[in-house]
């Protein structure tokens, strides 16, 4: 009886909290690999609501409550950024420049996506096109591109407000003074068109 007592101690004190974290852990993640999309979002964004499609296709991106599934992910990003959310359209650039497993790259549509993004103003969007402009990827490789949305995306306070100016800078080197003055003339457009 004595033995029996310390051996349910034993469990107790030692054998519970090491295997406990473990178990509870893989039972999580068994529960969040079967819990699915929360249905309220899911009837959101089946309802058209582009935010709710958005949070849906992160959620097929990143495997987080379904299989990841990029495909899916893309077609869920597409639909809210056919309605022209900036958030969408950013995501579905996002995921066509980078590809993954059983999705292939397309940097022609992902640089048309930035681009709707940029043109309603998005900074990031705007960087990552000059960027884009600057390599050729995705479309025709132009210095004056690269500046002009560099410029613009430097303009806007943030995170990456100097790596945006360092970058326009050393695009700048390859451009004429006519070439900027002829920037500048379409950044005022821009400017006049869409107030921050």
């Amino acid at each position: 009886m004595v033995e029996r007592l310390k051996r349910t101690r034993w469990i107790e004190l030692v054998a519970i909290p090491i295997l406990t974290p473990g178990l509870l852990a893989a039972g999580h993640q068994a529960c969040s690999q079967q819990a699915g999309i929360d249905p309220a979002l899911m009837a959101r964004a089946s309802s058209g609501d582009a935010a709710a499609q958005v949070l849906v296709g992160g959620s097929y991106a990143d495997g987080k409550g379904v299989a990841r599934n990029l495909t899916q992910a893309a077609e869920w990003y597409r639909k809210a950024a056919d309605k022209g959310d900036i958030g969408g359209e950013i995501h579905l650039a996002a995921l066509l420049r980078d590809g993954g497993k059983d999705f292939p790259r397309d940097m022609v549509k992902a640089a048309a996506w930035y681009r709707k993004a940029a043109e309603q103003g998005d900074a990031s969007a705007q960087g990552t096109l000059g960027v884009l402009y600057s390599m050729g990827q995705g479309v025709p490789q132009s210095n004056v591109e690269a500046y002009y949305w560099l410029d613009l995306a430097a303009a806007v306070k943030g995170p990456k407000q100097e790596l945006y100016a360092a970058n326009r800078q050393m695009i700048g080197t390859h451009i004429t003074a006519d070439e900027l003055s002829d920037i500048h003339d379409r950044e005022a457009e821009w400017k006049a068109a869409h107030p921050r």
